[in-house]
């Protein structure tokens, strides 16, 4: 990572939001130091970097086709979203410092400052909009199940009554599940979705649910081809956006311009395409931002 070592943490952090308000120019003057990343042509290319600023963003590290970390690189739909997001702020991607963040605690993690932006197939509800702002959308996805291929009982939620059902604690997901069949299906709530993956695949649960995107990702794997299935019958809505600091309205502003020319570039559906359509899953029209 290449920071700026002239300037103190909180000067670093604080050049992020001058140069997301377009202000950058005369106070990267009082900061030494290169810094900045190299555009790209690929789908998260975005504008050239223009300052030595970093960007500290949350993801998620176990959602194949949507963020992913394998060594020390991430890779997926979000994080694309994400350099692309970020290079339009001026950060170039050698200056994003990839913060893994548990789904319960995206809402902390951005009121404490240790993230400037989540961008984790993150639904924006009401009770979430109490505590962050959020940019976008940038996706519409359904939440679904993911069952074992051969097993023809389950259908719809309404089946799994007397089963066990797997989802991350602290997702919209679990938070129907409790709502609208409390009492009939035994939720089992766990801090990742590999985790429910893997109980699934091994038996120890009888269905997993999250969005539909995020379960034909791992529907796709090598691992799972051919022994899970998504059951394709969605059932709720789930509107992904970019989690930003409560009262942030200026970096909201800034995020939300760059998600508009993301999809109007075409960049937006090249990456669905590269990272997500090979699993078989049919990519939806692009969200109206703002």
């Amino acid at each position: 990572m290449n920071h700026n070592t002239s300037c103190s943490p909180l000067a670093r952090r604080a050049l992020v939001t001058l140069v997301a308000s377009g202000l950058a120019a005369a106070s990267l003057a009082a900061c030494s130091g290169s810094g900045g990343g190299d555009g790209s042509t690929s789908p998260s290319a975005a504008a050239p970097a223009t300052s030595g600023a970093t960007l500290a963003i949350g993801v998620a590290t176990d959602e194949p086709g949507i963020s992913v970390k394998e060594g020390s690189s991430y890779s997926g739909f979000d994080i694309d979203t994400a350099k692309y997001v970020a290079g339009k702020l001026g950060v170039g991607e050698s200056n994003i410092v990839w913060k893994p963040v548990a789904k319960a605690d995206r809402e902390s993690a951005l009121a404490s400052g240790e993230v400037d932006l989540v961008v984790q197939s993150y639904s924006i509800t009401d009770a979430r909009k109490q505590k962050v702002d959020f940019a976008g959308p940038y996706f519409e996805a359904k939440q679904d199940l993911l069952i074992r291929r051969n097993d023809e009982t389950i259908s719809s939620p309404e089946t799994l009554d007397g089963k066990t059902l797997c989802s991350v604690k602290g997702t919209t997901s679990a938070a129907f599940v409790k709502q609208r069949y409390a009492g009939k299906i035994t939720l089992r709530e766990v801090p990742s979705l590999s985790e429910c993956v893997r109980s699934l695949a091994a038996g120890d649960v009888d269905a997993v649910t999250d969005d539909d995107l995020i379960l034909a990702g791992f529907a796709a794997t090598p691992e799972y081809k051919g022994v899970l299935r998504v059951l394709g019958k969605g059932f709720s809505d789930e509107t992904y956006g970019i989690g930003v600091k409560k009262g942030d309205s200026a970096m909201v502003g800034k995020v939300n311009s760059a998600l508009k020319e993301y999809i109007s570039s075409g960049a937006w559906k090249k990456s669905l395409n590269e990272t997500v359509a090979p699993s078989g899953y049919s990519v939806p029209a692009a969200p109206t931002v703002g």
